[in-house]
């Protein structure tokens, strides 16, 4: 359990908030009084301003002193400096919002300095991403796309229960929650058609995902081991890898993803740490067959993180859940996949951005796309509305929410949510 369990701060937190003083989750945010882009960290309905209270010298640590880290536009200077500096860090931050330390709580002028509340915010991209990659970590996916398209007994590849499968994704396109999705064109061939057509995707889709960014890089040509992985994973955030079902189906043989998967990743703007996460550890899934030497992990490396999906449509002021998920239906974890990924010697650098792949579970109340919930479009879901869906329309807005609930303990995510806009 970590040490923060046992604080309690002088903000007042409500009890399903998101962000406890247990969270301190790390973002980028602006005002509109001051428009540069700075760090902060969530605590309640607030932002507490890492960059103010920095300039402020509210931090001890020598290895912050004039480097005016939390001023950056993006977290990556922070998240470079390796796992020992930042629990040191979030002890220090954790210190200050305490509710028996005077030096903010009873000092109404840093208090307006350093606490903003979140309605008052732009929340920014937190980090500055060089490169993407997007895993097929989860088995009841891989299982039931592979029944769609290949039948049962052929329902995953040979390879997929010995290595974490993935896909070099394009980090231009990794955009923050919020932000519209232009419905995309392409090549598309119906089964029945003699050749290819041009145009919007009709089956456009979400993916139900989870991220994790790289803090401390790698060299080239030095793998990074899976019992060392976790000390170069900074935090987690919501995914939804937006896909184009039919410009997939046809374009993906025989080099896997492009076009049906480039044109927009939504992530969510708080970046969760791994040591906020600590509570929620869980054993992994058994792994048959065993894994290679190189793979093996602890085991436990897994975590209990509930995600909803919503669905709201124009017609409706409300949103409604369409799946609820749990991020420890992965099969291979981060370490194995981070392991896998650095094992031919690829330097991983700060800001990398690693997806999980869609994550369902075995369910169909829990699968995450609707390609799966659907069914191919063969068996729409029904609205509250009477109305039916097999696959986003235009105006629709898909949101994903996660958080994690343990004996009183609540640490959230936030939500990553995008609406779908006509193709131009």
């Amino acid at each position: 359990m970590s040490e923060n369990l046992k604080r309690k701060s002088f903000i007042e937190v409500k009890i399903d908030s998101d962000f406890p003083v247990e969270n301190l989750p790390y973002g980028i945010f602006y005002t509109n009084e001051n428009n540069s882009p700075r760090a902060g960290t969530a605590i309640g309905d607030y932002v507490f301003d890492l960059s103010a209270a920095e300039k402020n010298g509210l931090f001890k640590n020598k290895e912050l002193s004039g480097k005016e880290i939390f001023s950056s536009k993006s977290l990556n200077r922070f998240m470079s400096m390796g796992k020992k500096f930042h629990k040191e860090i979030r002890k220090e931050i954790t210190d200050i919002l305490d509710e028996n330390n005077s030096l903010l709580r009873d000092n109404k002028k840093l208090r307006s300095e350093c606490l903003i509340l979140q309605s008052d915010v732009t929340m920014c991209m937190p980090v500055e991403i060089g490169d993407y990659t997007d895993f097929y970590s989860s088995k009841d996916h891989a299982t039931n796309v592979g029944i769609m398209f290949r039948g049962k007994e052929n329902a995953l590849m040979p390879n997929w229960l010995h290595l974490p499968v993935a896909y070099h994704g394009r980090a231009s396109s990794v955009i923050l929650s919020g932000t519209d999705i232009i419905r995309p064109k392409g090549q598309t061939k119906a089964d029945d058609a003699e050749s290819p057509s041009f145009g919007p995707s009709r089956l456009l889709d979400f993916e139900l995902e989870m991220g994790f960014f790289i803090g401390a890089g790698n060299n080239l040509g030095e793998p990074i081991s899976v019992k060392d992985a976790s000390d170069h994973i900074f935090g987690m955030v919501l995914v939804n890898d937006w896909s184009a079902r039919d410009i997939q189906k046809w374009e993906y043989v025989p080099l896997g993803p492009f076009l049906a998967k480039n044109f927009a990743t939504s992530i969510s703007p708080w970046v969760v740490t791994m040591e906020a996460l600590e509570p929620f550890r869980l054993k992994n899934e058994p792994q048959d067959p065993a894994p290679l030497p190189y793979l093996k992990s602890s085991g436990e490396n897994s975590y209990d993180i509930k995600l909803d999906v919503l669905l709201k449509i124009p017609s409706s002021e409300s949103a409604e859940i369409i799946s609820r998920s749990n991020f420890k239906f992965m099969y291979w974890d981060m370490c194995q996949q981070l392991a896998h990924h650095t094992i031919t010697g690829c330097n991983m650098r700060t800001g990398d951005l690693l997806a999980s792949g869609t994550i369902s579970g075995p369910e169909k109340g829990t699968y995450g796309s609707l390609l799966e919930l659907t069914w191919r479009g063969e068996e729409p879901i029904k609205l509250s509305d009477g109305s039916e869906i097999k696959f986003l329309r235009d105006g629709d807005e898909l949101i994903i929410r996660g958080y994690c609930e343990k004996d009183g303990l609540r640490i959230g995510f936030g939500e990553v949510s995008g609406k779908i806009l006509p193709a131009t």
